[in-house]
């Protein structure tokens, strides 16, 4: 692909695949239990024995950091993953049947859009709960409205395409040419969508989790992490970095390589 061959998503995918990998080999890697703590050894600098130092119950930092990648990163994918299927399946249905269901499915996507998403977020974890699943959920709900809008929009504009009557003309059933002639045309837009929303359900998980409102102890997020440092940024300001760094980026990466993608199709 063309987009492989600019150095920017060269070394945005490399920088994520390599945190990827980190995340998945966390258990076989040779770091400390990132849940055993030390108070003797609380809010330490950076070490030979902890390199990145230790947090306010003298846990390593690095290690936690490892472990929050893991956690960051499925909640922000599965965010993703779960908008993408419900809102790219409801906005192509809208887009090729119209009608009144475009219409309710258009209002109450415009109502959706009319809120702040992290309220909306914040709105969805108070009636469900905290924990991770729920913090998935919580982040694909504000999600969801912005992939109904592209997969409508890529629909509508190419229902009308001479090959869309012409398989009505043979007889094809509506299923066969949504799977046949629908998708394959919403697909590239869709994906440019998904690139660009995980960066910021990375964000909003961090936020969410910063609150306090996403994902809960014994498990630690970089979000919950930076939290966490916050209390101590007098005592021991580098805690605030190393998650704040990680957050900072795995967005940025998102972004470059959602923007490339966006900017491929435009070409």
């Amino acid at each position: 692909m063309t987009i492989l061959r600019r150095p920017s998503v060269a070394i945005s995918l490399t920088v994520l695949g390599l945190l990827a990998l980190a995340a998945i080999l966390a258990p076989v890697l040779p770091l400390a239990d990132p849940l055993q703590g030390d108070l003797m050894r609380s809010l330490e600098g950076p070490s030979a024995q902890h390199l990145l130092g230790t947090d306010t119950l003298g846990r390593d930092v690095l290690s936690r950091m490892i472990y929050a990648t893991r956690v960051s990163l499925v909640v922000a994918a599965g965010a993703v993953l779960v908008a993408l299927l419900v809102g790219a399946v409801l906005g192509m249905l809208a887009g090729y049947f119209g009608g009144k269901f475009d219409s309710l499915i258009s209002f109450i996507t415009d109502a959706y859009l009319a809120f702040p998403p992290i309220l909306l977020a914040i709105a969805v974890l108070g009636a469900l709960g905290r924990g991770t699943v729920n913090t998935v959920g919580a982040i694909a709900f504000i999600f969801v409205p912005r992939f109904i809008r592209v997969a409508r929009g890529a629909v509508v504009a190419r229902r009308g395409e001479v090959y869309i009557d012409a398989a009505h003309v043979i007889g094809a059933s509506t299923p066969w040419i949504i799977r046949r002639h629908v998708l394959p045309n919403i697909a590239a837009p869709i994906i440019v969508q998904a690139a660009l929303a995980a960066g910021f359900a990375m964000l909003a998980e961090a936020s969410l989790s910063f609150l306090g409102l996403g994902v809960q102890a014994p498990a630690a997020s970089w979000g919950s992490m930076l939290g966490d440092a916050s209390q101590q940024i007098y005592r021991q300001p580098l805690l605030m970095i190393w998650p704040g760094l990680a957050i900072a980026v795995c967005v940025f990466c998102f972004n470059l390589i959602g923007e490339a993608m966006r900017d491929a199709m435009r070409a």
